[in-house]
């Protein structure tokens, strides 16, 4: 075990597992340790910001709105007049190469919903956890993607159809629904 800052401590093999993380983020392996270590005693995120901001913004420049607290995600999913989709975002695999590419894929069709939303889960963990009692009685899962109509969930994609699918797939899921609700 070795300090890495006052109050953290890292073995080896745990050091071994985060290191393409931290590669991928541009700092180097003790930095990223202590960054996730503030993060989480910080903020609750599992993640630190650095990680998953091109993440956020692989969204976010298509247009896609970031809900990130719980009052943002009652303004969006309390409105009782058109639709609403919600991707939970995730840092996993099927997200990055199905869910989000999916939701862009998506929402290039004639018909989209009137708001297009996301929440990070790990990250607005505040957001995600109020955005998921809209979502019942699915259980949690991210990466998922939900559709409301006038207030009402409609269209449900969790997370086992989301892996198991290209993106292509998962874009022709929600077209289907886009098409039938908004």
């Amino acid at each position: 075990m070795q300090q890495v800052a006052e109050g953290v401590f890292f073995c080896e093999k745990e050091r071994q597992r985060i290191s393409a993380f931290s590669y991928l983020v541009g700092l180097n392996c003790d930095q990223f340790v202590v960054s996730l270590h503030h993060n989480n005693i910080s903020k609750k995120n599992m993640y630190p910001e650095e990680m998953v901001a091109p993440m956020r913004t692989d969204l976010t420049s298509a247009g896609v709105v970031e809900l990130k607290t719980a009052e943002h995600v009652e303004q969006a999913l309390n409105s009782k007049e058109g639709t609403t989709l919600v991707l939970v975002n995730s840092v996993c695999g099927c997200a990055a190469a199905n869910a989000r590419p999916a939701v862009k894929l998506a929402i290039q069709n004639s018909k989209i919903p009137t708001n297009i939303a996301t929440v990070f889960a790990g990250v607005d963990t505040d957001a995600t956890a109020k955005a998921r009692t809209y979502m019942e009685p699915f259980p949690p899962s991210s990466p998922s993607i939900a559709l409301f109509k006038d207030g009402k969930l409609v269209h449900f994609i969790e997370r086992h159809h989301i892996e198991g699918a290209t993106a292509e797939m998962v874009a022709e899921n929600l077209v289907g629904a886009f098409d039938e609700y908004c």
